[in-house]
């Protein structure tokens, strides 16, 4: 068994990132996040890395699609407000068919709202958040050892796929400590046939771009990309069933959520309540199967979120109307307990909404 080290959720993701060979960071300060950015700021110098604090979120996220355009690893992150200052540029990478990886440490809103954990920015990352017709693979961990082997994942699924994906997180699993295995399984990077890395004439050049101003080339570059999300869905949907099998009451929910819910349906179970839950570790592709197949059942589902319903949407439409689907949730930075969770179980196990 490899050695384990005590780190905050931020600098594991930091540390992920250049175990996962990222050489390129560019970012701007913000709470809760701003840990990551210490870390490179720190790290890269040591490494013959890129640590650069933009002017803006703007830039920064336009410093990615320069250096991912030109074949590396490159990696952003930000908290809400900072994301959706990002997102025009996010649409872009996207747009140019680039891999990158985003960090989203979430907090409360809208606006500037405040400093503590939110999960609200769950419409922004998992229908596109940016303008056009684009996904963003969405990774949500729920520990502090999932960021770290997410983060890896995030920049395997971006090369393989070539498009960005963003670690969704909140501002509780990035602050935490936990004990972290480093061991972590790198696939070595594809080659990038694509990148602007000059010819010394032996090639056409490469231009990479988002821009295509005959109607019928856009169009094709959309149904192109979206087949390549069909594939995602089919291959790359991950998802933790936790006691589903004979659950009469099951709780989805994902992150810092998941696992106060992981310890409600523990003592619901010691109450003599068939209680399960459904953890997406994906929101997009979002894990349908696991929902459907409880819906199927005829389990009653609750939706724990610190938002004011968004995941809901994407368990209902899962669950084809068969079952009711009701909302557990705090909001503004305030985390549900245990108990109030075990409470919408057993209001759902005695038949009420």
């Amino acid at each position: 068994m490899s050695e384990k080290v005590l780190m905050k959720g931020n600098e594991a993701i930091a540390e992920a990132a250049i175990i996962a060979g990222c050489r390129h960071y560019f970012g701007y300060p913000i709470t809760p996040q701003t840990e990551i950015a210490a870390y490179m700021a720190k790290r890269m110098p040591k490494i013959g890395g890129t640590f650069l604090q933009a002017e803006s979120e703007i830039a920064a996220i336009n410093m990615v699609y320069g250096a991912s355009a030109a074949g590396v690893r490159a990696m952003t992150s930000s908290s809400s407000p900072g994301i959706s200052l990002k997102q025009e540029g996010i649409s872009y990478i996207a747009g140019a068919d680039l891999p990158a990886v985003i960090i989203n440490a979430q907090r409360g809103g809208p606006g500037l709202g405040g400093i503590q954990p939110s999960q609200s920015d769950y419409y922004q990352a998992t229908k596109g958040g940016g303008h056009g017709d684009y996904h963003l693979i969405v990774l949500t961990p729920a520990s502090v050892q999932e960021m770290a082997e997410l983060t890896v994942k995030a920049f395997d699924l971006a090369d393989q796929y070539r498009m960005p994906v963003m670690i969704l997180t909140d501002g509780t699993i990035g602050q935490m400590m936990e004990p972290v295995s480093l061991d972590l399984l790198v696939k070595n990077p594809p080659e990038k046939p694509w990148a602007t890395t000059g010819t010394g004439m032996a090639r056409k050049h490469n231009i990479v771009n988002s821009l295509y101003l005959s109607p019928a080339e856009l169009e094709k570059f959309n149904f192109e990309r979206f087949e390549r999300y069909k594939t995602i869905e089919e291959n790359e949907t991950m998802w933790e069933n936790y006691m589903t099998e004979d659950a009469d009451v099951v709780v989805c929910a994902f992150g810092i959520s998941a696992r106060v819910s992981k310890n409600a349906v523990v003592q619901a179970r010691k109450e003599g309540i068939k209680a399960g839950l459904i953890r997406p570790i994906t929101v997009w592709p979002f894990p349908k199967k696991p929902i459907k197949e409880a819906a199927d059942k005829g389990q009653k589902i609750i939706c724990v979120e610190l938002s004011m319903g968004q995941m809901i949407d994407d368990v209902k439409l899962a669950a084809e109307c068969r079952v009711p689907v009701t909302l557990c949730n705090r909001v503004g930075g305030m985390i549900p307990t245990p108990k109030q969770v075990l409470e919408s179980i057993r209001e759902a196990a005695k038949g009420g909404n």
